[in-house]
């Protein structure tokens, strides 16, 4: 049995157990022994811990991941003139991504109008943090202490760090040749440990999704229906139709064929509900079966998993419509080229791990003179819908690198179409 096909049944399998052991939970039936403790030690104790640590797995190859494959990348790519070429078109492909996202969003939100009818509660107790200003985004991408950066999890430093360091080695003659086949055996051990994690993916992603429906359930969707449904809605229009139609235009690659290379990268995306875990296995998802040489992948993938958020903006947009219906307040043309404008940017400050887009969006509200407490109204879906972006933007990630490598002649279509032959085999 293929990977893909363990995942999408583990992942059925937590979802079952997970919304079973919240129907036991709430109504006592059939389960007696939860009232013993047994839904301590199965869901809070097992479920948990084995979820945790998976997660914690696939965080711990990321910071040596990003390192050793840029290096290698920015290495090779360091007495060439194209270094500066593919960075230009990557953050401009991620920022015009974003911005069509927030505006496919903010037309959803506007024409379905998900707030209307919405009575309003006390005030939030909701704790929103500080979003850091464009100026500190831009400071801090340039880092101090390497060794600081990648002890933090700092991407945006780590990355900077890198590619100085691989065109420094591509400019060091035979000594930098020496270390440059260090590294690129470095990166050949690293990738064989993605390798072996990814064997034990299926029982780390059913112990993820049978926590979460354990403790939420599925009526958690239900009482924001309209609200759940257009996000939803929204991403997956972005994240198969504008992909998909970016994708045929710009490179005249088979979106389907996209698509299907990158089923168990959006599986983990949306288990982990994190683009920087996801990071090992869409880099060698975009090497091994979309064809990408890894002088690409590895400067597009890691950069698009730190600023490229385009489901999270999704989310900020349709929320933001969602919360000034629901508060019957008008923000106006203006009002909705500023969130456009302060989401697109914001993405670039937003880390990949769970959760952080409630932070940015308290700063898209306050932009707009809209309540912060309004986000007490979305918290309740919010973790469920965070799962779907996280697969939306890993799938942003491998587009824009899929077109970058086309453009710059650093694409195998032998590679894209063989993996592509072989699972239809497998099907």
């Amino acid at each position: 049995m293929s990977l893909t096909s363990r995942i999408l049944i583990a992942m059925a399998a937590g979802l079952g157990v997970g919304i079973l052991i919240n129907l036991v939970n709430a109504t006592g039936w059939l389960w007696p022994a939860m009232d013993y403790g047994l839904n301590e030690i199965v869901v809070v104790g097992v479920f948990d811990a084995v979820g945790r640590i998976f997660v914690a797995s696939l965080k711990l190859l990321v910071v040596p991941l990003v390192f050793v494959s840029l290096v290698c990348g920015a290495s090779g790519l360091g007495e060439s003139s194209r270094m500066g070429a593919m960075a230009a078109k990557t953050l401009l492909l991620y920022l015009i991504t974003t911005a069509i996202a927030i505006s496919l969003a903010l037309l959803l939100g506007t024409i379905i109008r998900p707030g209307d009818g919405i009575g309003m509660g006390e005030a939030s107790t909701f704790a929103s943090q500080s979003a850091p200003s464009l100026k500190d985004v831009i400071v801090n991408i340039f880092p101090s202490n390497p060794v600081k950066a990648m002890a933090d999890g700092n991407m945006l430093q780590v990355i900077v760090f890198s590619i100085l360091m691989g065109i420094a080695i591509s400019r060091s003659g035979n000594h930098g040749q020496q270390i440059r086949a260090w590294f690129e055996n470095m990166n050949e051990i690293i990738m064989k440990m993605v390798g072996i994690l990814m064997e034990l993916a299926p029982y780390g992603v059913f112990c993820l999704l049978a926590k979460l429906f354990a403790e939420l359930g599925a009526g958690a969707i239900l009482e924001l229906g309209l609200y759940f449904s257009t996000v939803l809605l929204a991403l997956l229009l972005h994240g198969f139709g504008v992909y998909g139609l970016l994708l045929k235009l710009l490179t005249r690659v088979n979106p389907l064929t996209f698509f299907k290379h990158l089923r168990p990268v959006m599986m983990f995306a949306f288990s982990t509900a994190s683009s920087s875990a996801t990071l090992p296995v869409t880099l060698r998802t975009a090497e091994e079966k979309l064809g990408v040489d890894n002088r690409v992948a590895s400067f597009t993938i890691p950069l698009g998993a730190t600023i490229n958020m385009d489901g999270t903006a999704i989310m900020q947009g349709v929320a933001t419509a969602f919360i000034a219906q629901a508060y019957q307040i008008d923000i106006g043309l203006t009002g909705y080229l500023t969130v456009i404008l302060t989401a697109t940017l914001a993405s670039i400050g937003t880390a990949g791990v769970p959760g952080v887009g409630l932070i940015t969006l308290a700063m898209v509200l306050q932009q707009v003179g809209l309540p912060v407490e309004g986000i007490a109204l979305i918290i309740g879906v919010d973790r469920l819908l965070d799962m779907i972006r996280t697969a939306v933007n890993v799938t942003g990630d491998s587009m824009v690198t899929m077109t970058v490598a086309k453009s710059e002649g650093a694409w195998d279509q032998q590679v894209f179409e063989t993996e592509a032959k072989a699972e239809t085999q497998k099907a």
